[in-house]
């Protein structure tokens, strides 16, 4: 099971949006696709933002993704 949960997730991906505003992620598959990627990136021999302490790097991305060290951006933001 994925802690923190999707829904989590999806709040702190969103909370810098203003009311009123397209959010980032509206699906969880935005949340897998974005920390996927982030954990390739760590495979490959990027430095994680956070203590890894071992885990793997998919839960390193995800604990990236939820203290705020990386965010999704959208494609127009490219």
């Amino acid at each position: 099971m994925l802690h923190p949960s999707y829904s989590d997730l999806m709040k702190v991906v969103n909370s810098e949006v203003e009311p009123g505003e397209a959010k980032v992620v509206n699906s969880r598959y935005s949340i897998v696709m974005a920390t996927s990627r982030r954990a390739r990136q760590i495979v490959a021999g990027d430095e994680p933002y956070v203590e890894s302490d071992g885990k793997k790097a998919l839960s390193v991305a995800v604990d990236e993704l939820n203290q705020g060290k990386i965010r999704i951006i959208s494609d127009e933001e490219d």
